[in-house]
């Protein structure tokens, strides 16, 4: 019985996390929307602003979750429009070191006070306890999954099964 109800427990779990997923990237398009800019294009600008403001491509790629060729593309637009810059690593010449233009520093700005407006109404209600919790959760989540890439390593994928996807 008890495994059953951990069962169901985990199915709400996971089917809430997507939806509040979806819903929370759909809230965050549309504040980086009012700055004339993507959610996608916006991603890597606060990454790069939160990482110290000067982190290697690869290490941003690997923060972001994808490939190094989608994020080339990526920051090319961002380069065109002004809003990082990419120079070599003096240490590394082959990696690309980020930073952030006076425009760049200036749209994050802006898109990180609305998203902290926009947080400040999502939690309203929610204590920093279970904050803290939600994160421990979502650690203890993420630490089987991490360099699993297909979930095929490790047995992951052969798990799943009647609908894992929620």
């Amino acid at each position: 019985m008890a495994r059953r109800d951990l069962r169901q427990i985990r199915r709400a779990y996971t089917q809430t996390l997507l939806l509040a997923g979806r819903h929370w990237r759909r809230l965050a398009d549309m504040a980086a929307d009012a700055h004339g800019i993507s959610e996608a294009k916006a991603l890597p600008l606060v990454l790069i602003a939160r990482m110290g403001g000067a982190p290697r491509q690869n290490a941003l790629a690997e923060a972001l979750g994808i490939e190094g060729p989608s994020l080339v593309r990526l920051l090319d637009q961002l380069c065109a429009a002004d809003l990082v810059r990419r120079r070599e690593d003096a240490t590394d010449r082959r990696a690309k070191v980020l930073s952030l233009t006076p425009a760049g520093e200036t749209v994050v700005a802006r898109i990180e006070a609305d998203l902290d407006r926009l947080r400040e109404t999502v939690f309203a209600g929610v204590s920093a306890a279970d904050l803290e919790a939600g994160l421990r959760v979502f650690a203890a989540v993420q630490a089987p999954l991490r360099g699993q890439g297909d979930g095929q390593e490790n047995g992951t994928a052969d798990r799943i099964s009647d609908g894992g996807a929620e």
